[in-house]
Protein backbone atom coordinates (compact mmCIF):
# COMPACT_ATOMS: atom_id res chain seq x y z
CA UNK A 1 0.00 0.00 0.00
CA UNK A 2 1.36 3.38 -0.98
CA UNK A 3 1.65 6.41 1.42
CA UNK A 4 -1.07 8.00 -0.17
CA UNK A 5 -2.86 4.82 0.16
CA UNK A 6 -2.53 5.21 3.47
CA UNK A 7 -3.31 8.42 4.25
CA UNK A 8 -6.19 8.19 2.33
CA UNK A 9 -7.68 4.98 4.61
CA UNK A 10 -6.57 6.95 7.77
CA UNK A 11 -8.91 10.24 6.15
CA UNK A 12 -11.80 7.62 6.12
CA UNK A 13 -11.21 5.79 9.13
CA UNK A 14 -10.48 8.88 11.63
CA UNK A 15 -12.61 11.64 9.85
CA UNK A 16 -15.27 10.02 7.98
CA UNK A 17 -16.66 7.20 9.35
CA UNK A 18 -16.28 8.93 13.21
CA UNK A 19 -18.93 11.52 11.75
CA UNK A 20 -21.83 9.69 11.18
CA UNK A 21 -20.98 8.91 7.81
CA UNK A 22 -22.65 5.66 7.05
CA UNK A 23 -23.49 5.44 3.42
CA UNK A 24 -21.59 2.28 2.22
CA UNK A 25 -21.56 3.91 -1.46
CA UNK A 26 -20.18 7.04 -0.35
CA UNK A 27 -17.05 5.68 1.67
CA UNK A 28 -15.87 3.10 -1.06
CA UNK A 29 -16.15 6.56 -2.73
CA UNK A 30 -13.58 8.00 -0.97
CA UNK A 31 -11.75 5.03 -0.46
CA UNK A 32 -10.53 4.69 -3.84
CA UNK A 33 -11.06 8.10 -5.50
CA UNK A 34 -7.27 9.79 -5.66
CA UNK A 35 -8.19 13.10 -3.45
CA UNK A 36 -4.34 14.08 -3.49
CA UNK A 37 -4.33 13.66 -7.22
CA UNK A 38 -7.03 16.68 -7.83
CA UNK A 39 -4.72 19.02 -5.56
CA UNK A 40 -1.47 21.27 -6.74
CA UNK A 41 1.59 19.25 -6.12
CA UNK A 42 3.59 21.49 -3.52
CA UNK A 43 0.30 20.72 -1.34
CA UNK A 44 -0.34 17.15 -1.92
CA UNK A 45 1.52 16.35 1.88
CA UNK A 46 -1.97 17.62 2.69
CA UNK A 47 -4.23 16.18 1.10
CA UNK A 48 -5.40 14.03 3.50
CA UNK A 49 -5.28 16.30 6.44
CA UNK A 50 -8.28 17.28 8.58
CA UNK A 51 -7.98 20.55 7.03
CA UNK A 52 -9.18 22.67 3.84
CA UNK A 53 -6.42 22.73 0.95
CA UNK A 54 -6.35 25.08 -1.67
CA UNK A 55 -6.72 24.08 -4.93
CA UNK A 56 -6.78 27.35 -6.71
CA UNK A 57 -6.37 31.05 -6.52
CA UNK A 58 -10.11 30.87 -5.96
CA UNK A 59 -10.78 27.57 -4.79
CA UNK A 60 -10.55 25.30 -1.70
CA UNK A 61 -11.00 21.58 -0.89
CA UNK A 62 -13.47 21.31 2.13
CA UNK A 63 -12.52 19.52 4.98
CA UNK A 64 -12.77 16.07 3.87
CA UNK A 65 -15.36 15.42 7.33
CA UNK A 66 -17.46 18.55 6.05
CA UNK A 67 -17.63 17.95 2.50
CA UNK A 68 -18.42 13.95 3.14
CA UNK A 69 -21.17 15.05 5.47
CA UNK A 70 -22.69 17.38 3.32
CA UNK A 71 -22.60 14.93 0.32
CA UNK A 72 -24.04 12.73 2.53
CA UNK A 73 -26.66 14.91 3.42
CA UNK A 74 -28.02 15.62 0.08
CA UNK A 75 -28.82 11.09 -0.10
CA UNK A 76 -28.29 11.07 -3.61
CA UNK A 77 -29.72 8.08 -5.38
CA UNK A 78 -28.19 6.22 -8.31
CA UNK A 79 -30.54 7.47 -10.87
CA UNK A 80 -29.93 11.34 -10.20
CA UNK A 81 -28.67 14.49 -11.69
CA UNK A 82 -26.23 16.09 -9.76
CA UNK A 83 -24.89 20.03 -10.26
CA UNK A 84 -21.90 20.64 -8.66
CA UNK A 85 -21.49 24.55 -8.50
CA UNK A 86 -17.19 25.66 -7.72
CA UNK A 87 -15.79 21.95 -8.51
CA UNK A 88 -12.54 23.30 -8.87
CA UNK A 89 -10.37 19.86 -10.29
CA UNK A 90 -12.62 18.07 -10.02
CA UNK A 91 -12.47 16.17 -6.76
CA UNK A 92 -15.97 16.65 -5.38
CA UNK A 93 -17.35 16.18 -9.19
CA UNK A 94 -15.70 12.45 -9.11
CA UNK A 95 -17.10 11.25 -5.83
CA UNK A 96 -20.48 12.74 -6.72
CA UNK A 97 -20.41 10.66 -9.74
CA UNK A 98 -19.68 7.51 -7.77
CA UNK A 99 -23.14 8.53 -6.21
CA UNK A 100 -25.35 9.58 -9.03
CA UNK A 101 -26.27 8.86 -12.41
CA UNK A 102 -24.84 12.00 -14.72
CA UNK A 103 -23.01 14.77 -12.94
CA UNK A 104 -22.40 18.63 -14.32
CA UNK A 105 -19.90 20.21 -13.02
CA UNK A 106 -19.68 24.43 -13.22
CA UNK A 107 -16.58 26.37 -12.55
CA UNK A 108 -15.17 30.30 -13.39
CA UNK A 109 -11.69 29.70 -12.63
CA UNK A 110 -9.39 28.85 -15.89
CA UNK A 111 -7.07 27.22 -14.39
CA UNK A 112 -9.31 24.83 -12.66
CA UNK A 113 -11.22 24.25 -15.75
CA UNK A 114 -8.52 23.11 -17.78
CA UNK A 115 -7.30 20.33 -15.29
CA UNK A 116 -10.77 18.71 -13.96
CA UNK A 117 -11.85 17.19 -17.60
CA UNK A 118 -8.39 15.29 -17.72
CA UNK A 119 -8.59 14.44 -14.26
CA UNK A 120 -12.18 13.22 -14.27
CA UNK A 121 -11.41 10.97 -17.07
CA UNK A 122 -7.96 9.85 -14.98
CA UNK A 123 -10.38 8.34 -12.36
CA UNK A 124 -12.70 7.29 -14.88
CA UNK A 125 -15.81 9.37 -14.06
CA UNK A 126 -17.20 8.96 -17.10
CA UNK A 127 -20.53 9.99 -16.24
CA UNK A 128 -19.82 13.11 -15.61
CA UNK A 129 -18.30 16.60 -17.53
CA UNK A 130 -17.32 19.91 -16.39
CA UNK A 131 -18.70 23.10 -18.00
CA UNK A 132 -17.15 26.92 -17.56
CA UNK A 133 -20.16 29.60 -17.04
CA UNK A 134 -21.56 32.11 -14.55
CA UNK A 135 -21.38 30.28 -10.99
CA UNK A 136 -24.77 32.55 -9.56
CA UNK A 137 -26.59 31.58 -12.82
CA UNK A 138 -26.02 27.89 -12.36
CA UNK A 139 -26.87 25.58 -15.67
CA UNK A 140 -30.16 25.71 -16.30
CA UNK A 141 -30.66 24.11 -19.28
CA UNK A 142 -28.97 20.88 -17.78
CA UNK A 143 -32.01 20.92 -15.42
CA UNK A 144 -33.75 20.60 -13.28
CA UNK A 145 -31.31 18.82 -11.05
CA UNK A 146 -32.38 16.58 -8.10
CA UNK A 147 -29.48 17.75 -6.45
CA UNK A 148 -27.17 20.72 -6.32
CA UNK A 149 -23.94 20.46 -4.57
CA UNK A 150 -22.28 23.80 -3.66
CA UNK A 151 -18.56 23.88 -3.15
CA UNK A 152 -17.94 26.74 -0.48
CA UNK A 153 -19.74 29.10 2.15
CA UNK A 154 -21.93 31.22 0.83
CA UNK A 155 -24.40 34.11 2.83
CA UNK A 156 -27.62 33.41 0.68
CA UNK A 157 -28.46 30.70 -2.02
CA UNK A 158 -29.63 32.65 -4.96
CA UNK A 159 -32.41 32.10 -6.50
CA UNK A 160 -31.38 30.84 -9.78
CA UNK A 161 -30.16 27.45 -7.92
CA UNK A 162 -33.43 26.68 -6.00
CA UNK A 163 -35.51 27.60 -9.60
CA UNK A 164 -33.40 24.72 -11.44
CA UNK A 165 -33.96 22.34 -8.85
CA UNK A 166 -36.42 19.66 -9.58
CA UNK A 167 -40.01 18.57 -7.51
CA UNK A 168 -38.31 16.85 -4.59
CA UNK A 169 -34.75 18.20 -5.72
CA UNK A 170 -32.25 19.33 -3.17
CA UNK A 171 -29.90 21.66 -2.81
CA UNK A 172 -26.79 21.55 -0.20
CA UNK A 173 -24.42 24.10 1.21
CA UNK A 174 -23.14 25.65 3.79
CA UNK A 175 -24.67 28.93 4.21
CA UNK A 176 -22.91 31.48 6.69
CA UNK A 177 -24.25 33.10 10.04
CA UNK A 178 -21.93 35.10 11.74
CA UNK A 179 -18.50 33.21 12.16
CA UNK A 180 -20.01 29.93 12.27
CA UNK A 181 -21.25 28.32 8.69
CA UNK A 182 -24.26 26.36 8.98
CA UNK A 183 -24.42 22.67 6.70
CA UNK A 184 -28.14 23.66 5.14
CA UNK A 185 -30.52 21.14 2.82
CA UNK A 186 -32.95 23.39 1.00
CA UNK A 187 -35.75 20.99 -0.38
CA UNK A 188 -38.39 21.75 -3.09
CA UNK A 189 -41.88 20.06 -2.87
CA UNK A 190 -44.98 21.48 -4.14
CA UNK A 191 -45.21 23.90 -0.77
CA UNK A 192 -42.30 25.73 -2.25
CA UNK A 193 -38.67 25.62 -1.22
CA UNK A 194 -38.17 24.10 2.72
CA UNK A 195 -34.68 24.52 4.52
CA UNK A 196 -33.40 22.38 7.65
CA UNK A 197 -29.56 22.65 9.32
CA UNK A 198 -28.00 19.69 9.95
CA UNK A 199 -24.37 20.65 11.58
CA UNK A 200 -22.48 23.21 11.98
CA UNK A 201 -19.31 23.94 9.45
CA UNK A 202 -15.98 26.10 9.15
CA UNK A 203 -15.64 26.55 5.33
CA UNK A 204 -14.28 29.14 3.17
CA UNK A 205 -16.41 31.42 1.39
CA UNK A 206 -17.20 31.45 -2.20
CA UNK A 207 -16.30 34.27 -3.47
CA UNK A 208 -18.28 35.98 -5.06
CA UNK A 209 -21.13 35.49 -2.78
CA UNK A 210 -20.36 37.06 0.47
CA UNK A 211 -22.61 40.34 1.18
CA UNK A 212 -21.51 43.53 1.13
CA UNK A 213 -21.10 44.89 4.58
CA UNK A 214 -23.87 47.77 5.40
CA UNK A 215 -23.03 50.45 7.60
CA UNK A 216 -24.86 50.43 10.97
CA UNK A 217 -26.36 53.75 12.60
Amino acid sequence: MSEFETARKQMVDCQIRPSDVTDRRLIAAFLDIPRHLFVPRARRASAYSDGQVQVGDARMLMRPRDFAKLVHAADIQPHELVLDIACARGYSTAILARMAGTVVGLESDEDSLSRASGLLSDVGADNAVVIEGDLAAGVAKQGPYDVIFVNGAVDSVPQAWLDQLAPGGRLVAVVRKGPVGKATVFTRSAAGIGERVVFDAHVSPLPGFQLEAGFVL
